[in-house]
């Protein structure tokens, strides 16, 4: 009984891989393929990824891919525009509620350092390679597209502490670079807790604006 019971199980099973599988919708392929890449993209970087290996792990052709995407490049800049919608609009939501400028600070700190706890395939993404001769889509045209909008937030402050407001760009880029690189770091070192890291990075940022000197000057002159 029960041999007879094994032989129709197996009759069964083998009927079923037989039967043919429903075919995936064009926005369906499309969803795989970027899924696909976007992983492979973050494991490897995007010189080392291949449309071959696209296609393999997806289980279609090559022609499937170019249909889609028009080659690696489309699915590249498909997997990095969709990663910086993400981070762009937790930082932008943080910047939204008029707060002062030290609540805004910790806000913007914590939702880059939110994007790379929850997301750390995406960040690895954007701070990977990219494609030679792309001027946008990189982690470095993120980040610039951060420091403008903290540019505006500090300009005020400057103005409030009789600053120079001219000089809230490069300070911008300072305090933006030091949170990004101090987050990739912390991606690979989890020594710290997520808000320890926002914490300290807030404190020396904040505790060095507020003793900022008027008219900057160097102890030393650099030898000419």
């Amino acid at each position: 009984m029960d041999q007879t019971v094994q032989v129709t199980a197996d009759r069964a099973d083998r009927a079923d891989r037989s039967r043919p599988r429903a075919r995936m919708t064009g926005p369906e392929r499309r969803e795989q393929l970027i899924a696909v890449g976007r992983k492979l993209f973050a494991d490897k970087g995007f010189e080392a990824t291949t449309v071959e290996e696209v296609a393999a792990k997806a289980n279609v052709s090559k022609p499937v891919v170019y249909e889609h995407f028009g080659g690696k490049e489309g699915l590249y800049a498909v997997v990095v525009d969709r990663e910086i919608q993400a981070l762009m609009g937790g930082i932008s939501a943080a910047l939204e509620e008029p707060e002062g400028a030290r609540v805004l600070l910790e806000r913007a700190t914590l939702a880059l350092l939110d994007y790379i706890e929850n997301d750390p395939s995406g960040f690895r993404i954007l701070v990977r390679d990219s494609p030679p001769g792309q001027s946008t889509g990189s982690f470095a045209s993120v980040l610039g597209d951060v420091a403008v909008q903290v540019e505006h937030l500090l300009a005020a402050e400057f103005k409030q502490r009789g600053l120079d407001p001219k000089s809230a760009p490069i300070h911008a880029q300072m305090l933006v670079g030091m949170v990004a690189l101090t987050g990739q770091w912390w991606l690979d070192r989890r020594k710290f807790k997520k808000d320890q890291v926002a914490a300290h990075l807030v404190n020396l940022a904040w505790n060095g604006l507020s003793g900022l000197d008027r008219a900057p000057r160097l102890v030393t002159l650099p030898h000419r």
